[in-house]
């Protein structure tokens, strides 16, 4: 059977896993307390397991996005290694964020801006039922969901104690690329692109004169480049399947005018920046 376009098999297992998975709980009932089970908030698992991806974007419309965000790993491997001569390998999430953010280009000109929001007017002309459906889902699940499922995929062939630790270790480098973006973002104030034209996306009602959300750097670009440069060092062999999600993701968010291209190269020079960090302290 031939996989449908836009579809990588490796991520469509992961998803049926996923269902699987709830489905076996379901199946089980009484080996979990009743009154525990409704207090338990529902894991990435469960989560995508009970909204399983829709057909996501080719791999054509991809792949310009995608190229841009790749090109960003050489530099912050780059920057890191000079974080690294001058600071070892200690944890120091504070000095890091900081030295981090000061690593983050300027954001690109008014007039530059001005070009990237005319292609994202462009795209979102070619809109279709099914592409909003896809850049929906990934816009909720690109955020953590998703990558945190990769890892539990992996976790399975790990032993325990490691499998732990390394969920632990992605929670951490999730939670500082969006401490770090949230930072540069706000001292930044870039306006989103459905802000600077509010016909991208009518049903957010954006007021007349709003600035906000801010945009430059994208948190769902910093997110999924810190969980794909984590992820990549603990299974080399599937560093391609993570590269295609995050081409998705990042995708989804021009596709939505959630961000301009500038927004997500930034974003992802930052999660990458981060993901070199978070393996260099924990000793990968």
């Amino acid at each position: 059977m031939n996989a449908p376009r836009g579809i990588k098999w490796p991520y469509a297992v992961i998803a049926l896993l996923a269902v699987a998975a709830v489905a076996l709980g379901l199946l089980r009932p009484q080996l979990i307390p009743t009154a525990a089970a409704s207090d338990k908030k529902p894991g990435a698992t469960e989560r995508v397991g009970q909204n399983p991806p829709p057909r996501l974007f080719t791999d054509a419309e991809i792949a310009a996005i995608g190229k841009q965000a790749a090109a960003q790993r050489v530099k912050a491997d780059a920057l890191f290694a000079r974080w690294r001569t001058a600071h070892g390998t200690a944890r120091d999430d504070k000095a890091f964020a900081a030295w981090a953010a000061q690593q983050v280009p300027a954001p690109p000109s008014a007039k530059q801006r001005a070009a990237e929001l005319h292609q994202v007017q462009a795209l979102a002309r070619t809109r279709t039922a099914a592409g909003k459906k896809a850049a929906t889902w990934l816009e909720l699940y690109g955020k953590q969901d998703i990558w945190k499922l990769y890892l539990h995929d992996q976790r399975e062939l790990m032993p325990a104690a490691q499998g732990k630790a390394e969920k632990g270790r992605l929670k951490a480098a999730l939670k500082l690329a969006k401490t770090i973006t949230d930072q540069v973002a706000a001292k930044d104030r870039q306006s989103a692109p459905f802000v600077l034209d509010p016909t991208l996306r009518p049903e957010k009602h954006i007021k007349p004169g709003a600035k906000g959300p801010y945009s430059y750097p994208s948190r769902h670009a910093g997110r999924a480049a810190a969980a794909v440069t984590f992820l990549s060092a603990l299974s080399p062999h599937r560093a391609e399947d993570y590269q295609w999600m995050r081409a998705e993701v990042l995708y989804s968010r021009l596709y939505m005018a959630g961000h301009l291209p500038s927004d997500l190269t930034a974003g992802t020079l930052l999660g990458d920046l981060t993901g070199d960090y978070e393996l260099a302290v924990s000793g990968h």
